[in-house]
């Protein structure tokens, strides 16, 4: 509980990140400011109510889990990544590591959690995903074209064949080179 408590005097003021406590009848015992103002507005006064109020209900099973393992491992930390209610039907996507608290007995007291929301992240990365396939697929037309039209003009044997080819591969160099282009802008 102490290593707990030090946290608390970190944390407890935090902008960024969120902590919380759990019991060990799955209430919440403790939530940092953060927390509290980004889920009360949602839920109402959480201390005392069970953790899976705020969250998606397929969530349940990983927090379990991952409580599961801390009280194994006590030593360890564990990462969740959990969707919790935003208030508008959607999620705020979360990403949390575990540490079970013990009392000074050495009894299992709780499980305490630090967490960031990484919903932006997660949708950035998803843009840059597509945008990379978009992309790749954009410049790989042009290569496979230049390609080709090279295989043309090696093997023609006709002089109008291999002008005409010639004019396509400066059109496919062109293009390829305003794609190019675009993705510095």
């Amino acid at each position: 509980m102490k290593q707990f408590e030090e946290i608390k005097t970190l944390l407890g003021e935090s902008n960024t990140y969120y902590l919380i406590a759990v019991d060990m009848n799955a209430n919440y015992s403790y939530l940092n400011k953060h927390y509290a103002e980004i889920f009360e507005p949602i839920h109402g006064n959480l201390v005392g109510k069970h953790y899976a109020i705020t969250m998606h209900h397929d969530d349940q099973q990983t927090c379990k889990v991952v409580s599961q393992m801390a009280f194994m491992y006590p030593e360890s930390i564990f990462p969740a990544t959990l969707r919790k209610h935003d208030g508008s039907g959607g999620y705020i996507v979360t990403r949390w590591e575990y540490k079970a608290m013990f009392d000074s007995l050495g009894a299992p007291s709780g499980i305490f959690c630090i967490g960031h929301d990484i919903t932006e992240l997660l949708k950035i990365s998803g843009e840059l995903h597509q945008a990379k396939e978009e992309n790749a697929h954009a410049v790989r037309l042009h290569v496979a074209n230049i390609m080709g039209l090279g295989k043309i003009i090696q093997e023609s044997t006709d002089a109008k064949d291999t002008r005409d080819a010639a004019k396509m591969l400066v059109q496919s160099a062109v293009d390829l080179d305003d794609v190019i282009r675009s993705l510095y802008k």
